[in-house]
């Protein structure tokens, strides 16, 4: 099972692609198309022309996944139409929405990294230590 964590590299084909391919395939696309490496732990997401169906490509250093998403009805409602480069990059909360057929665009996501704030850290520290310290007596 792949977990969609921040830290994924996640890359969208553009283009529609044959989904006769299966893994050897499209690692073999993602190196001569999209000149990338299917091996670098990059998620790669493909759809097929109908935009009925998404497949993701995953190497995890010691194999690779192949999963597909088939839409019981209707089509992909988003899907970049980049002319200009093969490859379009996602967040992994993006994909998500993607995956159960939302507008990942239109979604709105709070940032990734938050500062925090040092004062209410240290109040918080306080707080836990004196409540630890009264539920001892």
């Amino acid at each position: 099972m792949i977990q969609l964590v921040p830290q994924l590299r996640i890359l969208l084909a553009c283009k529609p692609i044959d989904f006769r391919n299966g893994i050897d395939g499209l690692a073999a696309l993602c190196k001569r198309e999209l000149a990338e490496d299917p091996f670098s732990g990059a998620l790669f997401v493909f759809r097929n022309r109908r935009g009925t169906a998404i497949k993701m490509l995953c190497y995890d250093g010691v194999g690779f996944y192949l999963f597909t998403r088939r839409f019981s009805q209707g089509r992909i409602r988003w899907w970049p139409e980049d002319q200009d480069a093969p490859l379009h990059p996602l967040e992994a909360q993006q994909l998500s929405v993607l995956l159960y057929n939302g507008l990942p665009e239109q979604a709105g996501f709070a940032s990734q990294w938050r500062k925090v704030d040092s004062g209410s850290v240290s109040q918080a520290a306080r707080n836990s230590h004196s409540s630890s310290g009264s539920s001892r007596a």
